[in-house]
């Protein structure tokens, strides 16, 4: 990945690399006394170039951990943060930072890039640290830019010529119903719902329904028109399941009926094979880093996907999300 070389130096601050390590960049303190929230006001414009480049910058040493310090630093990073976000819990006493994804402390969160299943997704996403973990829980992230290029060529000629197709059965029991995932009980209002995020749905037998979307995997970047590999595969594909979860649902309910699945956009499969291609991909070229208290990582989610590794111990990881990009407005300024 190379950067820009003609970034003005940023002011007030030093900047740095993680050892070895091309991104993030890592954002302290020069003198110590920088209060943040106000650098961040007067240094804007040139933080955004720099975030172009790098994709994710690591603000170290700045306190921003805090829920009130966090969520103005969002704030002033972001034209707007999303609120009322379904996918993440709400933190306490703020309508616009959340918990991080809650999912067993023992279990990998494999690499995504936020809400690119769906018809928006934050362009902004911020993490700042409470409390790091005793051991593991590091936010491995990898570039979209980066992971484009390494795709094989066939994986990514499939992608470019169809898209991907995300497929979610809501089954009663397992998981959350479709009456809370779409907050009503009417199948009229969910048809709705689904025909104007441009979803396809599918009502099955014993109350089961069925949704599916077929988007654009492989993206130039909205404002920098790089090549980019946007997408959710490792968090729908059953080859990332454990092993004895998986064969219980293939069991259960079928390759058509599992919860989640992922396949091209002319509904052919993804191989096993290519789901690890995809991961050893993620594996060989992500960076990792332990978080401290107050670290706040800022990136642009289309420039960056991000993992969640096992960890021991109490953590905590706020998050919050800006700058909201719809299909029709990508479409506007491409």
């Amino acid at each position: 990945m190379k950067h820009e070389d003609n970034l003005a130096p940023l002011p007030g601050v030093k900047t740095s690399l993680l050892s070895e390590t091309e991104f993030p960049l890592v954002i302290e303190s020069a003198s110590g006394d920088v209060d943040i929230h106000t650098w961040l006001d007067n240094n804007k414009a040139l933080l955004d170039k720099y975030l172009l480049s790098y994709g994710a910058l690591l603000f170290r040493g700045f306190n921003l951990g805090e829920v009130d310090r966090f969520e103005s630093f969002a704030n002033k990073a972001s034209t707007r943060l999303i609120g009322k976000y379904a996918d993440l819990p709400e933190e306490r006493g703020t309508d616009f930072v959340y918990k991080s994804t809650p999912y067993p402390d023992d279990k990998t969160i494999f690499y995504h890039n936020e809400s690119s299943h769906m018809k928006q997704w934050p362009t902004r996403q911020f993490f700042a640290c409470v409390l790091p973990s005793v051991e593991g829980g590091q936010t491995p992230i990898i570039d979209s830019r980066l992971f484009y290029n390494k795709l094989p060529e066939d994986f990514r000629v499939k992608c470019e010529q169809w898209g991907l197709t995300y497929i979610r059965n809501f089954i009663p029991g397992l998981d959350v119903s479709w009456q809370d995932f779409f907050k009503t009980t009417e199948k009229e209002a969910v048809e709705a719902h689904c025909l104007a995020d441009g979803l396809e749905c599918e009502w099955l037998s014993h109350g089961k329904l069925r949704i599916s979307k077929t988007v654009e995997a492989i993206k130039n970047h909205p404002k920098t028109g790089e090549k980019i590999f946007f997408n959710q595969v490792q968090l729908h594909h059953p080859f990332f399941l454990d092993e004895m979860e998986r064969d219980a649902l293939l069991e259960l309910f079928g390759v058509d009926g599992l919860p989640r699945n992922v396949t091209f956009g002319d509904r052919s499969e993804i191989s096993d094979a290519q789901a690890q291609a995809l991961l050893n991909i993620c594996e060989q070229n992500s960076i990792k880093f332990y978080w401290q208290k107050g670290d706040l990582l800022m990136v642009d989610n289309m420039l960056i996907a991000h993992a969640r590794l096992p960890f021991k111990g109490d953590r905590k990881i706020l998050v919050a999300m800006g700058d909201m990009m719809e299909l029709d407005q990508e479409a506007a300024i491409a």
